[in-house]
């Protein structure tokens, strides 16, 4: 594999050749769908014979109790948060997304470095730095940017499990009451997303719509990535 995969200089020690998988992510805002839709995909791809693993934010072995902490007690500097969060990322790429794409599988991520990176900046990162700081990333098949407005979210979420402190920005303090706080963080962020999907090609799919409705504009451009794919358990049979 060459350097041109990644967004920088990847992982210079490890030489990746091949990877014959595919890596697709959903980004979004918070209460934008993201983890529903990650699930009925998965069942989808696994029913058409394919193997799926699925990764999100938080779920390296070596970060995840420490992050959970660090975010109960919010005592952690805003570039350590961000370089906790880098940590964790790079775990997750270099031993589950990578391992799993040489293997042929598709991956599925509930969010990206984008998150994080959109996260910094709306929070005063350098946005040269930021973008500097993921150059190990790789580069993946798909961005599926789900994309619903500030009012629709703020609407499910009070109506499902509610807002909490780092979905409302409540350390940038915008408001001094988490739902006005939600409105104004979330647009903030919708804003940058806005900005990353031009830059880095990101494919917008209005979430505001029925659940299904969503499910089905995804999985067409999926089945268009995959078109050449074939399915790893149909390879078992032949």
């Amino acid at each position: 594999m060459s350097d041109l995969n990644f967004y920088g200089a990847g992982f210079p020690y490890r030489n990746i050749e091949d990877l014959p998988g595919k890596l697709i992510v959903l980004e979004g805002s918070d209460g934008v769908g993201r983890s529903t839709q990650t699930q009925l995909l998965r069942h989808w791809l696994e029913d058409e014979g394919f193997a799926v693993s699925d990764t999100g934010l938080r779920r390296s072995e070596m970060t995840q109790q420490g992050l959970e902490d660090a975010k109960r007690g919010h005592t952690l500097s805003r570039i350590t948060m961000s370089l906790f969060y880098a940590t964790d990322f790079a775990d997750r790429l270099e031993n589950q997304i990578i391992p799993a794409l040489q293997a042929g599988f598709v991956v599925l991520s509930d969010r990206y470095f984008y998150s994080i990176m959109a996260r910094d900046i709306v929070r005063g990162a350098d946005p040269e730095w930021a973008r500097k700081l993921y150059g190990f990333a790789l580069k993946p098949d798909l961005v599926l940017y789900l994309k619903a407005d500030v009012s629709d979210l703020v609407t499910r979420l009070i109506h499902g499990r509610g807002l909490n402190y780092w979905e409302a920005g409540m350390d940038l303090r915008p408001s001094d009451n988490l739902y006005d706080s939600f409105l104004e963080y979330q647009a903030l962020l919708i804003d940058m997303f806005d900005h990353l999907a031009m830059e880095y090609g990101f494919v917008t799919i209005d979430a505001g719509r029925p659940v299904m409705d969503v499910f089905d504009d995804l999985q067409n451009h999926i089945r268009a990535l995959l078109e050449d794919q074939q399915p790893i358990f149909e390879q078992d049979f032949q």
